[in-house]
């Protein structure tokens, strides 16, 4: 997977690639040539007292080691650049995947766990690119040229490579085999920090009230501990590594020097050549240890490339048709014929057989107990979910076969957890409208019953909203939720137990000005309070999933006996009356 996702991802930017490649090999070329100058300074220079051969070959040297420097310079800059750009190109398709997802993908993966995939997990591959740029060409040049080289030099040292490479490679190898699952259990315990710490930030008025901030606390604390113990696992292994390598490394250096100096003494090498073979040996051992910090890095970044390839292969439940429909009537009319939904894994459906006919400018109230799957149903229409038996309509048109952005256009949803983003009123209003005037933004929350609210807030509509509406009442927030629905002024209307914050009066007010203003469109109500229901055109009851009554108020009061006793548990009998 690791390697499917970086040719994925890099090949857009292979001129930069080549740019690294190209300035890597100009560096590894220069290193290598080095030591063997550095040898003809000590033999040929110094033991004959050559003063002009030393200045000659030193200028040259010089000149090579400010090409190196200057390539090295390049290579990390052609590096650094690709691996940012990769690392851009993977959390926008990772986002642009997770927005196509329905809430069935969604809640499959888990938001904390789509979050670190989208930011920590990309960083680990963008790390690896970024290191490869860095390492991948020049340690494999400089091991095999400096094992060519260092053999030319002195063949009868070459026995001290042919041990200590293989010894290096054997002790790497057994610390990496133990890294990996540490680093996949690593990634999968800061998932699990991420959604501690995201409940308790989400629900923190309900751990106040609970008084459960020190059980919270200690539950934090055991996630982060477990985290806190993988990683100083891995730590420690990777702790052997430099120690390790640099153990290998000094203990081949002696080796070097010793059987070398006895080669120097009887006169089978020069100093100088024996100079160049421990520098050859010191670089093919650093290029070794080079990979070996790659090996390092490649483990994590697989377990991380996993995760965001799982991602990336996941399709979206909701699919675009082949021959979409891409223009409606605007109508605004609903037919759900022989609908059943089932939720993945579950052992009974929750909605069965339901038959809905919704005619252009009427209001339909779905109503039941909780449970029954009334929020379900409605998630159905702005195909949040996609029905698994019989067929959704809009206009006439099978919701599967519109152009989503048509079908989103056409439809108002207000949540029944309304949601407010971080900005301002205006910038929340006009997220279905970004073209809507202020004219239009005041009309909607005149209408949303939120203008009293808003006018008395520090800057009107530029008042600032925090992520989430968390700085205005339930009510208010709700309300913004309407008006911003209502900016959009879009044919079909949903409103998902929207009114539920709402006092009699409010509600009562909210619904007489959305009938004034809103002629035309078509109302979906999903309520609890029989109150809010009373003046609709059709009232839907739902039970355990399926529609076991339908009509008006004062019908379904004679007919349906569980409408009666929805009543009955809210209102007073003159009131039903």
């Amino acid at each position: 997977m690791l390697l499917a996702l970086l040719l994925r991802f890099l090949r857009p930017h292979r001129r930069l690639l080549a740019g690294v490649v190209v300035f890597q090999l100009a560096q590894s070329i220069a290193s290598l040539y080095l030591p063997t100058l550095n040898a003809d300074i000590i033999d040929d220079g110094i033991a004959k007292g050559d003063t002009g051969y030393i200045l000659r070959i030193g200028g040259v040297m010089l000149l090579i080691t400010l090409a190196q420097i200057a390539c090295s310079i390049l290579a990390v800059w052609f590096g650094a650049r690709a691996a940012m750009r990769t690392g851009r190109d993977l959390r926008e398709a990772v986002f642009v995947r997770v927005g196509a997802f329905s809430e069935r993908e969604v809640t499959r993966f888990g938001p904390p766990s789509l979050i670190t995939r989208n930011t920590n997990d990309v960083q680990q591959v963008q790390m690896l690119v970024l290191m490869s740029c860095t390492l991948l060409v020049s340690a494999p040049i400089l091991c095999i040229g400096g094992i060519i080289l260092a053999i030319q030099q002195s063949p009868g040292l070459s026995w001290i490579i042919a041990v200590s490479v293989p010894v290096l490679l054997v002790c790497v190898g057994l610390i990496i085999t133990r890294m990996v699952p540490q680093f996949r259990r690593m990634q999968a315990r800061i998932d699990t920090v991420n959604r501690v710490l995201r409940e308790q930030l989400t629900g923190i008025r309900v751990v106040r009230a609970f008084v459960r901030e020190r059980i919270e606390t200690d539950r934090f604390g055991r996630a982060n501990a477990d985290v806190t113990e993988t990683a100083l696992r891995a730590g420690r292994l990777f702790a052997l590594m430099f120690p390790t390598v640099m153990l290998i490394l000094n203990a081949s250096s002696v080796a070097v020097i010793w059987f070398g100096g006895m080669r120097v003494e009887n006169g089978s090498i020069q100093v100088g050549t024996l100079t160049a073979f421990l520098s050859y040996l010191a670089q093919i051992l650093m290029s070794v240890m080079m990979a070996t910090f790659m090996a390092i890095l490649v483990p994590r970044a697989a377990v991380c490339a996993d995760r965001i390839g799982e991602v990336l292969a996941t399709e979206p439940s909701v699919m675009a048709a082949a021959d979409p429909v891409s223009e409606l009537s605007g109508r605004g009319a609903i037919e759900l014929t022989d609908v059943e939904f089932s939720y993945p894994g579950a052992e009974q459906p929750v909605l069965t057989d339901v038959d809905l006919h919704i005619t252009r400018g009427t209001t339909t109230a779905v109503i039941g107990s909780t449970g029954a799957g009334k929020t379900t149903l409605i998630n159905l229409l702005p195909r949040l979910f996609d029905a698994t038996a019989g067929t959704v309509q809009v206009d006439g048109v099978d919701v599967r076969r519109l152009v989503p952005d048509v079908l989103w256009s056409t439809i108002g949803l207000v949540p029944q957890k309304p949601y407010l983003f971080s900005g301002t009123v205006a910038t929340n209003l006009r997220y279905g409208r970004p073209d809507a005037d202020d004219d239009e933004l005041w009309t909607a929350l005149e209408v949303a019953q939120a203008k009293s609210f808003v006018e008395k807030m520090e800057g009107g509509l530029d008042a600032a909203i925090a992520q989430g509406g968390t700085n205005v009442s339930g009510g208010q927030r709700q309300r913004l939720a309407i008006a911003r629905a209502l900016v959009k002024r879009p044919e079909i209307l949903i409103f998902d137990d929207s009114f539920s914050a709402l006092d009699l009066a409010t509600d009562a007010r909210l619904r007489a000005a959305l009938r004034e203003n809103m002629a035309g469109a078509t109302f979906v109500v999903v309520a609890q309070r029989v109150s809010t229901v009373l003046e609709a055109d059709q009232i839907i009851v739902l039970e355990n999933g399926r529609i076991v009554g339908r009509g008006t108020h004062d019908e379904l009061l004679e007919s349906n006996e569980t409408y009666a006793e929805i009543v009955s548990s809210q209102l007073t009998a003159e009131e039903a009356a």
